[in-house]
């Protein structure tokens, strides 16, 4: 029954990613969510529900538009597939609980947010808005009043470090060296972790970040990359990983 379980949520994410995706692309760019069709990028062809099928249109359309023959992009899968595996992990982890909401939660936000910032490099307002009340309200029921406050405190300890890191980025390398959306996203991380665990996320973000950013330097090409999917892989690893900042203590004393 687990293992059904888990292919449920599996198939549930691969539609959710498709919607997550479309999301990203759409509240980046000012466009309807609901109301307006699906159309091909490089055609604009409106597109049916069976060109829309999560994985199976791709791969029977061998990664092309039906009607114009272009490539499509490999987003929408990619999304759809993390999504899935994500849904999967989500449940897999934390069972039929209140965690598992958050979970899923997390996930949705990382999603979108990873499309619109690797897209267009912007985080939407409405999508830290939305998740941040979502995250309050489950950690209301999951933890109770007193530790709730705990975590609005860690939310806006980490928007003010990240927020001061930005200034003085901006300052030193006389350009942003931060984007306003990722000291925004860290107040929503912060509901979730403590501040230790944060700054671990800014450092393993980092880490991450570092091959892509000496790759473009090497290209010559503008050294300018979305730091918020890094900030979200990062942080994804410690959520499903379920380190505590006590873990990563008793790690280094060992040394």
């Amino acid at each position: 029954m687990e293992v059904l379980y888990i292919v449920c949520f599996f198939i549930i994410g691969l539609v959710f990613g498709s919607f997550f995706c479309c999301i990203g692309l759409r509240l980046s760019t000012n466009k309807k969510i609901i109301n307006d069709r699906s159309v091909c990028d490089n055609c604009g062809h409106i597109l049916s529900w069976y060109d829309l099928i999560p994985i199976i249109s791709y791969i029977i359309l061998k990664g092309r538009c039906r009607y114009c023959n272009e490539k499509v992009s490999l987003l929408n899968p990619f999304i759809e597939i993390v999504t899935a595996i994500l849904f999967a992990l989500s449940y897999y982890s934390f069972g039929f609980s209140l965690d598992l909401v958050l979970s899923l939660s997390i996930v949705s936000l990382s999603m979108i947010i990873f499309v619109s910032d690797l897209t267009y490099m912007i985080i939407p307002d409405e999508v830290i808005i939305f998740f941040s009340v979502v995250i309050i309200i489950l950690e209301f029921f999951l933890e109770g009043i007193s530790l709730l406050g705990l975590s609005l405190l860690s939310g806006l300890s980490l928007f003010f470090f990240m927020f001061v890191l930005m200034k003085l980025g901006n300052n030193l390398f006389k350009k942003e060296s931060l984007g306003g959306g990722d000291v925004k996203l860290f107040f929503v991380l912060g509901l979730v972790i403590d501040p230790f665990l944060g700054l671990v996320t800014i450092f393993l973000a980092s880490f991450i970040a570092l091959p892509v950013s000496l790759y473009l330097l090497y290209k010559n090409k503008e050294h300018m990359i979305p730091f918020g999917p890094f900030i979200l892989i990062a942080f994804l690893i410690i959520f499903f990983s379920k380190v505590t900042t006590n873990d990563i203590f008793n790690f280094l004393t060992l040394f």
